[in-house]
């Protein structure tokens, strides 16, 4: 049974004791790593938030307290009170290295049975056990580390804003649910039977309705939510910096947020960020690298070749230009000795994007080889050679489809190929880029329609509205998305403050004017009130603290996160309501065999 503290105060904590505090009394308390019993002396490391301090149990101590000291095993609960003494035997890798507690006093305060997982750094145990236990696993002290790296960012995020004349606002987490997105969570209303309340997947109405109401500046630090097949670094709920503006064009967004993320990493890793950050097009970030979240740490640019294969003899690039599609390909520099094994791994891998094949020509010393060689003149070999800028010991690798598959596996190849050959030197470098003028519309072929690539409230370029009607396709977003090392750090927009244009863009969406207003209708109704010309953006807060603490798995930074599958291992949430629940929510469950 455990022993109560009694009006004991710890006056420091394990982590901070250092040479200055020998001579002093302290109290620390915490949870025991090891308990070493070496006859005559007994030695604990005491761990808490802070880090660990190693005490020292003399056999000059009372039968008492030495019994209750050899009682103590691993994450016991303690608390010790003694002099601060200089350490015999110095640990130069610990910050409490020169110094230990000579204990007088130790109290029991709770015991623990053997953890199912070590409380050590750098954990190698399956996921599963470790969110089952997480409040163990948190208990580890990388993983308190990310966790005051998380602090201190949101910190910082709320001074900058601050600084910069923010109102920090909390909008409603009960909402209604909307199109253009991913699936809602839905909420059950019991004093409205059969309607449902919608978890927001952004507050993306609310704050420019906070633009409306003339508050000028808003952020928010908030929990979003989107019921979408989960993937590598998604989560069910997750959280953004939302931040909104009025009165204000893409110019003074960029460079607000620009000065955040600078302070940010200036504030928590001591980094600077070279401002301003480069820019880059949707349009150039797609044909150079394949994606608009491009990853700028290596080379390896998509070259077009479409040009030069266009009257060659072999039947895929034919068939792909024929449909307008196209010819496209990346240079492994040194690629020439691969294996043919590793080549059909290669292709194998790019089918995974729903291309056909990749086509490949090696630059041996002496000699090209190539299976399509025979399908190409010489001029034209040595045409694509040239527009690869490759050489001698290199590799060409080409993918012909429609645009949007050549794209997309050229783009996701070029990343694999940075992982197999280890392209990216400097694992520490953070390479940020703007990306601007995104499509405003995206061709859904399935459906028949347009959809808003970033949301329908996305204002088009002025020099692109004469194309809504007649080529929607064409017409730019004032749209910009900032990246680093080929990961979305957050993206915004200028939105549409005019009704006509608003009024337009629900037209191409496909929206009648009654689907829109029962869609919208509160925010077109707050439209009629003068609404001024606003525009924001929002940050993945996850995101970023995975790049601060240099983790690459997102359930790191996220306190008590679900599987891949949306599962809560520790609550074993989702589960089965109770039928009261139920029949007052007017409800009726339906069994879904496994």
């Amino acid at each position: 049974m455990g022993e109560a503290l009694n009006g004991l105060k710890r006056n420091i904590m394990c982590g901070e004791v250092r040479e200055e505090h020998i001579g002093q009394t302290a109290t620390v308390m915490g949870w025991v790593g090891r308990n070493r019993n070496l006859g005559g002396l007994q030695f604990m490391d005491l761990r808490d938030r802070e880090g660990v301090l190693q005490v020292v149990f003399r056999d000059n101590l009372s039968e008492e307290i030495l019994e209750k000291a050899k009682k103590v095993r691993p994450e016991y609960c303690i608390a010790v009170t003694g002099e601060i003494v200089k350490r015999e035997s110095v640990n130069p890798n610990m910050p409490t290295g020169m110094v230990e507690l000579m204990a007088d006093e130790i109290k029991i305060l709770s015991e623990s049975e053997t953890p199912p997982i070590y409380i050590k750094e750098n954990l190698d145990a399956a996921e599963s056990i470790r969110l089952k236990y997480r409040y163990l696993d948190l208990r580890r002290p990388d993983m308190q580390n990310i966790f005051k790296i998380r602090h201190r960012a949101s910190k910082a995020i709320r001074d900058y804003l601050d600084n910069n004349g923010f109102l920090e606002v909390e909008t409603p987490m009960l909402t209604k649910a909307t199109p253009e997105g991913a699936r809602d969570y839905l909420v059950p209303s019991r004093n409205y039977p059969g309607m449902f309340y919608a978890l927001p997947q952004s507050p993306q109405l609310f704050k420019q309705l906070l633009m409306v109401s003339g508050f000028d500046k808003y952020f928010q630090i908030v929990k979003c939510f989107r019921d979408e097949d989960l993937r590598a670094n998604r989560q069910p709920e997750f959280t953004q910096v939302d931040l909104e503006m009025a009165f204000v064009d893409e110019e003074d967004i960029i460079s607000l947020n620009e000065g955040l993320v600078a302070h940010v990493f200036k504030e928590v890793l001591g980094v600077e960020i070279p401002l301003p950050i480069k820019r880059m097009t949707f349009r150039e970030a797609r044909d150079k690298y394949g994606s608009d979240k491009p990853d700028l740490r290596f080379g390896m640019e998509i070259h077009d070749l479409s040009e030069v294969v266009k009257h060659c003899e072999f039947k895929v690039f034919n068939d792909a230009l024929a449909n307008n599609g196209s010819v496209r390909a990346l240079c492994l520099k040194g690629g020439a000795n691969m294996g043919r094994k590793d080549i059909d791994r290669l292709g194998e891998f790019v089918k995974g994007f729903k291309a056909k094949g990749l086509a490949w020509i090696q630059l041996k010393e002496g000699e090209i080889k190539s299976p399509i060689a025979k399908f190409l003149k010489e001029e034209e070999m040595k045409a694509i050679i040239e527009t690869m800028n490759a050489e001698t010991g290199d590799m060409i690798l080409i993918v012909a489809d429609k645009n949007s598959v050549v794209f997309k596996s050229l783009g996701e190849l070029r990343l694999e190929l940075a992982r197999k050959f280890n392209l990216i030197k400097d694992k520490n470098e953070f390479n940020f880029v703007w990306i601007t003028e995104f499509e405003l519309l995206e061709y859904d072929e399935e459906e028949g329609r347009y959809f808003a690539a970033h949301h329908p409230f996305t204002m088009p370029m002025e020099e692109d509205l004469q194309y809504l009607d007649n080529d929607p396709g064409r017409v730019r977003a004032k749209a910009y998305d900032l990246v680093l090392n080929g990961e979305e750090l957050g993206g915004g927009s200028i939105r549409i403050h005019d009704t006509k244009i608003q009024e337009k863009m629900f037209e191409v969406l496909g929206f009648t004017k009654e689907e829109a207003w029962e869609k919208f209708g509160f925010l077109l109704e707050a439209f009629k009130f003068g609404p001024p010309p606003h525009g924001g953006l929002a940050f993945g807060l996850d995101r970023m603290i995975m790049f601060l603490a240099g983790t690459d798995n997102i359930k790191d930074v996220i306190a008590f996160p679900k599987n891949q599958n949306a599962f809560c291992y520790l609550t074993e949430a989702p589960n089965v309501a109770d039928k009261k629940q139920l029949e007052e929510l007017g409800i009726s469950a339906i069994k879904v065999e496994e």
